[in-house]
């Protein structure tokens, strides 16, 4: 009997433990169904896809995966007419002839620090061509078209990656949109300069740019190098952000030898290019970590390296802004006057400037995705702080005095043409 009670307290007691459990269990799954709902509910969301990944991320996978258009599907949607061709080529010829010293004008390479809104650049280009044809005998006038911005570390990149300035890149509208911008600028008559920075965007655009750069952070490498001697256009090299010169001629000169690159044909396939090499290649002075290069020593010596290294191009072009303008707008009134006064003295050595300028002085913040576009104040730089464009054609006026100058120089006292920069002396 007492066997038998004890047997029914321990079942009892077991299958109080059972419910107990399965009370718990019960309980478990709740929390679990639960959890999943709340996860399912914040992936539906912005904030919960930006902090669980999912379907945001697949989303993101998928817009990186989609395939972006040919060079030649692009050139073929939006070609350019035999007149633009040949007003491209013919101000490449141009350009050549004046680093060359074959030419006593200025090359000016003037416009916004970068292309963020295609209307205000297309009114600045034709206000633009207004003192390009005012000036057309002392200066050669480019503008400035820079589709990709090169970042120290994070920011906006440029249209080519994010044409609606929202923080998602849409590289396919970006190119797109780049080569309209280009068109409406050699459409309006201003040749058009760029930097070249990532080699695979060069082939939808490099039909239509007169003049390319290779910038400060990318003149060591090899790759730009190789695709500054498949471009058949004078190119300039900026010396290194430290400031040396050498950096600078060493990628003009591997610039010029013929050489082999891997790059993409117009189908977007990948092939082994045979880059003919590029005899216009010169230095471009911007400054450095030690301060500004722009002064008669900087460009004289800058003018003799290219010389001693056999380079076709014996002139220079002397960036006015970045650290030749301590990275003030106004600072570019200071190195161009400086600029031209050189010019004005006679020096052979100078054979062109850049200038950033827009519509209004000064720049303005961006955050990709944050700042509302509305607010943003129209023809403002949203990179580099650039001149406005009264002080701009101020400026152009003074360059195209000091060409006048060094050409009435030359008559009266027989100066060397920057062919004859070598020795660095005056031919009496």
């Amino acid at each position: 009997m007492t066997d038998h009670r004890r047997g029914i307290r321990i079942a009892d007691a077991r299958g109080g433990r059972w419910r107990r459990a399965g009370s718990a269990g019960a309980a478990a799954l709740w929390v679990l169904l639960a959890l999943a709902l709340c996860i399912s509910l914040l992936r539906r969301s912005r904030v919960g896809t930006a902090l669980l990944g999912g379907e945001s991320g697949s989303g993101r996978q998928q817009q990186q995966q989609q395939p972006l258009p040919t060079p030649d599907a692009l050139r073929s949607r939006l070609p350019v007419p035999h007149r633009l061709r040949r007003f491209v080529n013919e101000s490449r010829v141009a350009a050549s002839a004046i680093l060359r010293g074959q030419d006593d004008r200025l090359l000016a390479i003037v416009g916004p620090c970068s292309i963020h809104d295609p209307t205000a650049a297309r009114e600045y280009a034709h206000r633009l061509r207004e003192a390009a044809d005012a000036h057309k005998s002392d200066l050669l006038i480019f503008m400035r078209v820079y589709l990709e911005k090169p970042r120290t570390t994070v920011g906006w990149r440029g249209l080519v990656s994010d044409p609606d300035l929202s923080g998602e890149e849409d590289v396919a509208r970006g190119l797109e949109l780049g080569r309209r911008v280009l068109l409406d600028v050699n459409s309006a008559g201003l040749a058009a300069a760029t930097e070249f920075l990532d080699p695979l965007v060069a082939p939808f655009f490099e039909d239509l740019v007169a003049y390319g750069s290779i910038g400060a952070r990318t003149v060591e490498s090899p790759m730009h190098r190789a695709l500054a001697a498949d471009l058949s256009m004078p190119m300039g090299f900026k010396n290194p952000r430290s400031g040396e010169l050498q950096g600078a001629v060493n990628a003009a000169i591997a610039a010029a030898a013929p050489q082999r690159r891997l790059a993409t044909d117009g189908r977007g396939r990948l092939r082994l290019a045979e880059a003919p090499g590029n005899e216009d290649g010169h230095v471009i002075l911007r400054g450095g970590e030690g301060g500004p290069n722009f002064d008669n020593a900087s460009v004289t010596e800058a003018a003799q390296l290219q010389a001693a290294a056999g380079l076709a191009a014996r002139r220079v072009v002397v960036d006015c802004s970045h650290m030749n303008s301590g990275k003030k707008h106004e600072g570019q009134l200071i190195s161009c006057r400086g600029v031209a006064e050189q010019v004005a003295a006679g020096s052979p050595a100078v054979g062109g400037v850049m200038i950033e300028s827009f519509l209004e002085a000064a720049n303005q913040p961006l955050d990709p995705g944050v700042t509302k576009l509305s607010g943003l104040r129209y023809g403002q730089s949203v990179t580099d702080a650039c001149l406005d464009f009264a002080s701009t054609e101020g400026l152009i006026s003074e360059l195209a005095a000091s060409v006048r100058a060094r050409r009435e120089r030359a008559v009266l006292v027989g100066w060397p043409s920057a062919a004859a920069l070598g020795s660095g002396e005056r031919s009496e």
